[in-house]
């Protein structure tokens, strides 16, 4: 079975340059996002990783853990902070999974269960470990998105994606294409317009099945 929105997320204890982490205990009742990378010391992850210690004081007002997961080893990974950071020019704070036995890979379907690192392998022998997922406070998976290893991940998108899902969680709102924080949302189908309006205070119908309200965080 694959890992699919809702599904509680995988829990598992590995290794990381910061030491042994239990992952729903890690996760605590933080939000949490996984970023998997199909190998140390290669450019596009490089450069992902940088941005992902950057935005370090954005996934603290968002109350979001981050993580990181390759599959390679421990030594390999603080060896390849020292890297991110010179590049980056901030610390990386955050740990990453070391994966060597695939096993964090496979738990989150990023791999078929047969899979296994050959000697002399590339990246592209683990090209598919290229996903982000976050995670809610419940630890279940809220969003995955997987890319291809030509193509480096938008953090603008991440961040966008984050907030519209903390905007929405728990609430019976959606946000529409291109949305950003502060702008209007949607008001669910499962309220009727007099249930909108007591809950929301004023709703604007554009369609009987399309209305909006403003956003309050």
């Amino acid at each position: 079975m694959g890992l699919r929105i809702n599904d509680i997320v995988p829990n598992f204890t590995a290794e990381t340059d910061q030491g042994t982490i239990t992952f729903h205990d890690w996760i605590g009742d933080s939000w949490a996002i996984l970023f998997s990378h199909p190998k140390d010391f290669t450019p596009v992850c490089t450069t992902e990783f940088g941005a992902v210690a950057q935005l370090a004081e954005e996934w603290t007002k968002r109350n979001t853990k981050v993580i990181g997961l390759s599959v390679d080893g421990v030594d390999e990974h603080v060896q390849w902070k020292n890297d991110i950071e010179s590049f980056s020019g901030a610390p990386a704070g955050f740990p990453i999974i070391a994966d060597e036995s695939l096993e964090v890979s496979k738990l989150f379907d990023m791999l078929p269960a047969e899979a296994y690192l050959a000697d002399g392998r590339t990246a592209a022998d683990s090209a598919s470990v290229r996903s982000v997922f976050i995670i809610s406070p419940d630890k279940k998976v809220q969003l995955i998105m997987t890319y291809p290893m030509s193509v480096g991940r938008n953090f603008a998108e991440v961040l966008r994606a984050l907030d519209g899902l903390q905007a929405t969680f728990g609430t019976p709102i959606a946000t529409p294409a291109n949305w950003v924080s502060g702008q209007d949302v949607i008001v669910a189908l499962s309220l009727t317009d007099e249930e909108a309006k007591e809950k929301f205070g004023e709703i604007d119908v554009k369609l009987p099945y399309l209305r909006t309200t403003k956003h309050v965080a």
